[in-house]
C-alpha cells in the first residue's frame, strides 16, 4: 500500500478507532456502576479490564494517526516504535491492576457475603456483548477496505473481551442462583491471571520490536525466494530484518558477476527491487551492492562469507 493509499484509508481507520473509544467509554461507566451496586470481583476485573481496553483503544487512536505521519529529519526510520513504547505502558497498567483485583479476590474468600443483584450484572454482561459485537462487524469490515494492522490488533483484542463477560455472567450465576459460595472469587482470580498472561504477551512483542528481532524464519524464506528470482543475482548475505510498528525494514548484500557495467548492476537491483516491492509492498528494502566473491574485512559487523545463499538458511 502506498502513502498516498494509507492517507485516504486514513478517515477509515481513524472512524474505526473513535468507534472503539466510544465503545470503551460507554462500557465504562455502565460496568462502573455494575460493581458498585452487585460488589461482584468478577465485575470488577471486568470493569478493570474495559479500562484497559479505554486505554488501548486511545493507543490506537494514537498509533493510526501517527502511521501517516513520514519521517523526519529526526526519526529517518518514521515512528513507528512509539507503538511499542506505548504498549510497555499498558503493561505496567494491567500488571498492577491484575494483582489488585487478585487481591481483593483473596479477600472475598475470608468475606460471608455474595454478589448481589445478579439479576442486573448479568444484563450489564449481555448489553456489554451485544456493544462489543457491534464494534467487531464494524472494525473487520474497515479492516478488509483498509488493511489497517492497528485496527485488527484491536479487533482481536475486542474478542477476548466477548470471553470475559461471559465468564462475568457464569460467576454470577453460579454464585447466587446455583448457590455455590466462592465462585465469584475464583473467576475473579481467573480473570485477574488472564489479565497478567496479556500483559506478558503484550511486553514481549513490544520488547522484540524495541530490540529490532529478526523476522519469522517463514517470512525470511519467502522474502529470500522473491528476491533470488531475479536473472544474475549470484548470492545474497548478510540480510538483516526488523519490525517498527506497522513498518517493515530488510537489508542485504546482493552479489553479482564483477565484470558487469555499473548500469547493468544498477539494473539487477532495480529488479530485485521491483519484485520485492511487489510481494512485499510495506517493507523497505535497503540493498548494497558487491561483486561476486569480495570479502569485506574492514567493518568487523559485516559478515565475510560469501558463499551464496539463499532462502532456507539464516544469512
Amino acid at each position: 500500500m502506498t502513502l498516498d493509499e494509507r492517507r485516504r484509508h486514513l478517515p477509515l481507520a481513524t472512524r474505526a478507532a473513535l468507534a472503539s473509544v466510544g465503545v470503551a467509554g460507554f462500557l465504562l461507566i455502565l460496568k462502573g456502576y455494575a460493581s458498585w451496586s452487585t460488589g461482584s470481583v468478577a465485575m470488577l476485573g471486568s470493569l478493570a479490564d474495559t479500562g484497559l481496553d479505554l486505554l488501548a483503544s486511545l493507543v490506537t487512536l494514537y498509533g493510526v494517526r501517527l502511521a501517516a505521519t513520514p519521517a523526519d529529519d529526526d526519526h529517518r526510520f518514521g515512528h513507528g516504535k512509539a507503538e511499542a513504547l506505548a504498549a510497555l505502558f499498558q503493561v505496567a497498567l494491567i500488571s498492577i491492576s491484575s494483582a489488585g483485583i487478585a487481591w481483593r479476590a483473596i479477600e472475598r474468600f475470608s468475606e460471608p457475603v455474595t454478589a448481589a443483584d445478579a439479576g442486573f450484572g448479568i444484563l450489564v454482561s449481555l448489553v456489554a456483548i451485544a456493544v462489543t459485537f457491534g464494534l467487531l462487524s464494524y472494525q473487520r469490515s474497515i479492516v478488509r477496505r483498509t488493511g489497517s494492522v492497528a485496527i485488527h490488533a484491536d479487533n482481536v483484542h475486542y474478542q477476548s473481551d466477548v470471553l470475559l463477560n461471559c465468564a462475568v455472567i457464569a460467576a454470577l450465576v453460579i454464585e447466587q442462583y446455583a448457590g455455590v459460595r466462592g465462585a465469584d472469587p475464583v473467576f475473579g482470580i481467573a480473570i485477574a491471571l488472564w489479565l497478567a498472561w496479556g500483559a506478558f504477551k503484550a511486553s514481549s512483542n513490544a520488547i522484540d520490536q524495541l530490540m529490532d528481532k529478526e523476522w519469522p524464519d517463514a517470512q525470511r524464506a519467502a522474502f529470500l525466494d522473491v528476491a533470488a528470482r531475479e536473472p544474475g543475482l549470484r548470492g545474497i548475505h548478510d540480510f538483516r530484518t526488523r519490525r517498527s510498528g506497522t513498518h517493515d525494514f530488510a537489508q542485504f548484500h546482493m552479489e553479482v558477476d564483477p565484470r558487469i557495467s555499473v548500469a547493468d548492476a544498477h539494473d539487477l537491483v532495480e529488479g530485485v527491487e521491483a519484485n520485492l516491492k511487489r510481494a512485499f509492498p510495506k517493507v523497505e528494502v535497503l540493498i548494497h551492492l558487491d561483486p561476486e566473491g569480495h570479502v569485506d574485512t574492514d567493518n568487523p559487523l559485516v559478515e565475510t562469507d560469501v558463499t551464496p545463499h539463499w532462502f532456507g538458511k539464516r544469512v
